[in-house]
């Protein structure tokens, strides 16, 4: 009998950067930069990114560039410019975040330009049209701190939604995949003061997730905040509850009280909460089911969630938050949840070690009941 054939994994590396997107961005240079030998660019970036993890590939994409660019920053930026696709299509308000194979352009520039503050901001807000440029903007943030917040205090007013979206992303206090800035987290509030009122959803939810960073360094700051822009009302109300939402999600986790008064969520729910827990041995790739009895005490909104402690290598235990529901009861009313939550084997925010773990149920962020389970392995 033949063995069966093992299922290719998904390569976002690969994906991402391929032979066609090297060819497609040597292409691109072949028309901005005289003498550009199209074919040696191509074999030098694929054979020399073939073991390399993503961020390694921009960046080494961007190192081979430094061989076929002019040395001169100027020249160098011209030709870039040149070289650059048209912008991405200025119709569309969200999920567009344009070509990876373009992030080696804002690598270079971060690079190389530091030193060229005028001439760097200038291209990163022309590649940013074409691909995103958080990252590479970070670096200018820290070394002219107010000269950047100056400029950005311009583009969140500009035309294009992407170079909007850049004043919010680039200068979150928590990107994920790039360092953390110098900048205090209240410098930005007055960008985004500006672009909580976005008519772009691709803005707006940078927005909330620039809030939900400043929630995890200084909670309060997120709460007065997204109550402020409540007063304002310079946004949409059902956009600034979706953005309220989102930029407490953090928050909500973590059952802060002003975050839930906010959402309109007592913190000091009136239910009694009883929870059952079908399955007390649990293997892996099984799963975990209970069901938590609710009564009201009164009429009162709820967003109940569960966490559950796993027990680690050590020994300890660590709890992870996951939800359950949002609802609105009536006063002695009566209400089952039932649940089953998957314990895989592989999961990627996860391990399970045997051992005794638990559950237990949060209404408001309050913790009401608590029951235990066991993960064997064998």
């Amino acid at each position: 009998m033949l063995s069966p054939v093992p299922e290719e994994r998904f390569s976002l590396k690969d994906h991402l950067f391929n032979k066609e997107k090297v060819d497609y961005l040597s292409g691109l240079l072949e028309e901005a930069v005289e003498g550009f030998d199209r074919a040696r660019f191509s074999r030098t970036v694929v054979s020399g990114m073939a073991d390399l993890e993503l961020k390694q590939r921009v960046a080494f994409i961007a190192g081979v560039l430094t061989d076929y660019l002019s040395p001169d920053f100027e020249t160098a930026a011209k030709q870039i410019s040149n070289a650059l696709p048209p912008p991405l299509d200025p119709t569309l308000t969200d999920d567009d975040f344009g070509d990876f194979i373009l992030a080696p352009f804002g690598q270079y520039v971060q690079d190389h330009g530091l030193e060229h503050f005028d001439i760097s901001m200038g291209l990163i807000k022309e590649i940013t049209k074409r691909f995103s440029m958080e990252g590479p903007i970070r670096p200018f943030i820290d070394a002219y701190p107010g000269q950047t917040l100056e400029v950005l205090q311009t583009w969140a007013r500009d035309e294009n939604y992407h170079v909007r979206r850049l004043v919010s992303e680039g200068t979150r206090p928590l990107l994920p995949w790039a360092p953390r800035i110098s900048l205090d987290v209240r410098d930005p509030l007055p960008l985004l003061d500006l672009l909580h009122a976005d008519p772009t959803r691709y803005v707006t939810r940078s927005v909330a997730n620039h809030l939900n960073d400043i929630a995890k360094i200084e909670p309060g700051l997120t709460v007065d905040t997204l109550r402020r822009w409540r007063s304002e009302a310079k946004q949409d109300p059902a956009e600034l509850d979706w953005m309220t939402n989102h930029a407490l999600r953090t928050l909500i986790k973590r059952g802060d009280p002003a975050a839930m008064e906010l959402l309109g969520y007592s913190p000091q729910p009136s239910v009694e909460a009883r929870l059952d827990v079908a399955t007390p041995i649990v293997r892996p790739g099984e799963a975990l089911e209970f069901s938590v009895d609710l009564r009201a005490g009164r009429e009162e909104n709820l967003i109940v969630d569960y966490t559950i402690d796993f027990v680690k290598k050590s020994g300890a235990t660590s709890g992870k938050v996951f939800k359950l529901k949002r609802l609105s009861m009536e006063s002695d009313e009566d209400l089952t949840l039932v649940k089953r939550h998957p314990l895989r084997a592989n999961a990627t925010t996860y391990s399970l070690y045997p051992g005794l773990h638990s559950v237990t149920v949060m209404v408001n962020g309050v913790a009401l009941a608590t029951a235990d389970f066991e993960v064997v392995t064998d």
